[in-house]
């Protein structure tokens, strides 16, 4: 039978601890996909490169990195690591492992990306005199980011939900993090993960709500 008295009075107090959190898994977003996507850049270049063992470094990376759970990559970063003698705590193992997870998924995108720009215009650059990394800097990257903004934007919103899984490995700081804390302390199990996906909602909304209308600005022309 149905009895079960719902009590959002002690959710709603702790939103102040739950939006720290929810900053917390922010910044965690961004840092992961900063990271994933200077590696995502050179894999991409790889893929396509060729050197032998640069093509097999990158696609072993991009094949293990979409091919694989995120829960996994995070798992051999914190406990797979500690049984060698490297032990990274909760933070930096939910970071490096959303960051490897990104950079194979971006690396894709930006291989797509890439592929969409004509090689005559790395010619043409050459051929005015400009190095090989400028060309890529002054020519390409420009057009690089332009095509493969949005998708990118999309992962960023991966990235964010994958936050979530820093909890397993026993993060407390983030949204995920500080709602089973206060779950664990009141036993309001629905009311608090109610209001924490309410929160990651309302996050990924802003993300893509501020990634468009920076995309409007930047590309428009």
């Amino acid at each position: 039978m149905f009895d079960y008295t719902f009590q959002w009075r002690p959710a709603f107090e702790a939103l102040p601890q739950m939006l720290e959190g929810t900053l917390v898994t922010l910044e965690v977003a961004v840092a992961s996909m900063l990271i994933g996507g200077v590696i995502g850049i050179a894999l991409a270049i790889a893929r396509d490169s060729s050197i032998g063992i640069a093509r097999a470094i990158a696609s072993a990376w991009v094949a293990a990195a979409r091919n694989t759970p995120a829960l996994l990559q995070i798992y051999l970063l914190y406990f797979g690591l500690g049984t060698i003698g490297l032990r990274l705590d909760s933070m930096p193992s939910l970071l490096l492992g959303i960051a490897f997870n990104n950079a194979g998924y971006l690396a894709e995108i930006f291989r797509g990306g890439l592929r969409a720009i004509p090689s005559t215009q790395v010619r043409a650059a050459r051929s005015l005199g400009m190095s090989g990394f400028k060309a890529f800097r002054l020519v390409v990257l420009p057009q690089l980011l332009r095509v493969t903004f949005y998708p990118a934007s999309n992962q960023m919103v991966w990235a964010i939900l994958n936050t979530s899984l820093g909890v397993i490995v026993g993060l407390d700081t983030d949204l995920t993090g500080v709602t089973q804390a206060l779950n664990v302390l009141t036993f309001r199990t629905f009311e608090f993960f109610a209001l924490a996906a309410c929160l990651y909602y309302v996050l990924v909304k802003l993300v893509l709500l501020s990634a468009r209308a920076l995309g409007w600005r930047l590309f428009r022309y």
